[in-house]
């Protein structure tokens, strides 16, 4: 994207040709800029507020501006030049709906001088961002500029249903005419902040034809990066659910608005900071941005949460991570800034012609250039598949918590067991007693002088000796002791299991010798 002029490429001013292209510096341009939209704000506020009407949107105002002054316009030292403002009362709506005051739009543009920035794309656009951090100005062609004009109504639709998106928010579209030479330039949000700095850039598309970073911008301090390089780089970047689903909401609804616009070839500028290497510029764009004035939905936090009904206030915490996305890669904690840019490329008869040809060459499904429809299904899965991930929740804590419960659950049942066990031992003792004094009883009478032989008895009963009637006697003693010390020290299991089987063999022992049985004498 490239601004355009006289000559074809779109050279920068102070490389063209002629004696006039000369006088137009870089220095000069953005004095221009600043003068001129302070100049046509500036008196935008002596006008009344009303509603947008559908013909504001077609509206351009244009004013010259002497270097020597007029009664309208204040005197300069740059060369004369005319400024034109399109559609200035729809584009106000734009900065009041994003809390955006007409003195702070001003200061922060034309304050202090504007930084100029390198460009990593393939275009030849000018950038400018000013000191504050908040506004970013580029320039932008014909066509492009022609194609926003025909967008502002559905883009006004759009920013009333929603103004929490991470589609580029234009906040002016200006145009300035000067030595033969046309610029125009629009005034947008700043995605990456430049009081943090950014350890990885990357241009995302969801493509792989030729999506990966030139030797020379790999040589570059700041290196912005593509497709290809994050999947070699990066292994995805990991989010928690909920961050995860409003991230993938916020991009489904942006590449549908998107899409019925036959808008296509945008792409995903995504910057990462890890927080491990923390590095401050400790620019002034830190004053301001710790200051008042906050542009509302401005972040990547905040485009991405809420239903975006009513402005909320900006956290504390933004203050210090610029409202930048948590996120995880790793060991390493970041903060991720992104924001949808270069939307100004419609579907048009030269896109199509370029698709059919690089498709006859290359796999279609795998070039930059598409189908609208396609290009978001294309870019919408990359992203949610390749480059954001979801945090899943760990299984072992789960499973450890699960372990405890158990353990608890199988503690006191082994408790309620155990008593169970020895109420039911005291009273098959105090059953045995009993079956002992009738047992004594009956043996008084008449004594066993007779004992089964061991094919007809009971295992359990072939283990005792009952010979005479004195060892019942000791049985009887034995147990009336255990009886007696219960209470201060148990038996053995395996002692209680033999006493146990002893006293049920007596009581199931016969009383009257039997046939087939020998006697005992």
């Amino acid at each position: 994207m490239s601004a355009t002029a006289d000559e074809p490429g779109g050279e920068r001013p102070q490389k063209t040709v002629g004696k006039d292209h000369k006088k137009l510096s870089s220095e000069a341009l953005r004095g221009a800029i600043q003068l001129g939209i302070g100049y046509t704000v500036g008196n935008l506020t002596s006008k009344p507020d009303r509603d947008v009407l559908m013909q504001d949107f077609y509206v351009v105002e244009s004013v010259f501006l002497p270097s020597e002054g007029s009664n309208l316009t204040p005197a300069h030292h740059y060369p004369d030049f005319r400024f034109k403002n399109y559609a200035p009362l729809a584009f106000r709506y734009f900065r009041e709906l994003f809390g955006i005051k007409p003195d702070d739009y001003l200061y922060s543009i034309c304050k202090e001088p504007l930084i100029e920035l390198s460009n990593p794309g393939a275009s030849s656009s000018w950038f400018y961002l000013t000191s504050d951090d908040e506004f970013i100005i580029k320039t932008v062609q014909h066509k492009e500029a022609e194609f926003l004009q025909k967008l502002l109504p559905g883009y006004y639709m759009n920013l009333n249903q929603n103004p929490r998106t991470l589609l580029p928010k234009f906040y002016g579209l200006y145009c300035i005419q000067c030595g033969g030479m046309t610029i125009r330039l629009v005034v947008m949000n700043n995605v990456l902040p430049r009081s943090l700095k950014m350890d990885y850039k990357y241009d995302l598309k969801g493509s792989t034809y030729k999506r990966r970073a030139s030797r020379k911008e790999r040589a570059k301090s700041s290196p912005t990066f593509k497709d290809l390089d994050f999947q070699e780089m990066h292994e995805g970047l990991y989010f928690d659910a909920d961050t995860y689903n409003a991230l993938m909401k916020t991009l489904q609804r942006d590449c549908r608005v998107l899409e019925s616009f036959k808008i296509m070839d945008y792409s995903l500028l995504l910057g990462i900071h890890v927080l491990d290497r923390r590095i401050r510029r400790g620019g002034r764009g830190d004053s301001r941005r710790q200051g008042t004035q906050k542009v509302l939905y401005s972040t990547a936090r905040e485009s991405i949460q809420g239903d975006g009904k009513a402005p909320e206030p900006v956290a504390d915490a933004d203050d210090e991570t610029l409202g930048g996305i948590p996120a995880k890669h790793k060991d390493e904690k970041l903060l991720i800034f992104l924001g949808i840019i270069d939307i100004l490329q419609s579907y048009r008869f030269i896109k199509k012609v370029e698709h059919s040809w690089k498709a006859l060459v290359h796999d279609g499904d795998t070039v930059s250039v598409h189908r609208p429809n396609f290009y978001a299904d294309r870019f919408l899965k990359f992203m949610g598949s390749t480059v954001f991930k979801k945090i899943h929740p760990l299984r072992g804590a789960s499973s450890r918590r699960k372990k405890s419960s158990i353990h608890v659950c199988r503690s006191a049942s082994q408790e309620v067991l155990s008593t169970v066990k020895e109420e039911s031992q005291d009273e098959r003792r105090a059953q045995s007693l009993e079956n002992l004094d009738d047992s004594e009883e009956t043996h008084s009478c008449q004594k066993p002088d007779v004992i089964p032989s061991s094919a007809g008895l009971n295992p359990a009963v072939s283990a005792a000796t009952l010979s005479s009637a004195s060892s019942l006697d000791d049985v009887k003693a034995e147990a009336q002791t255990d009886s007696e010390s219960r209470d201060d020290c148990r038996a053995s299991s395996s002692t209680l299991a033999l006493e146990d089987s002893a006293l049920a063999s007596l009581n199931s022992a016969p009383s009257t010798p039997e046939s087939g049985l020998d006697v005992y004498l």
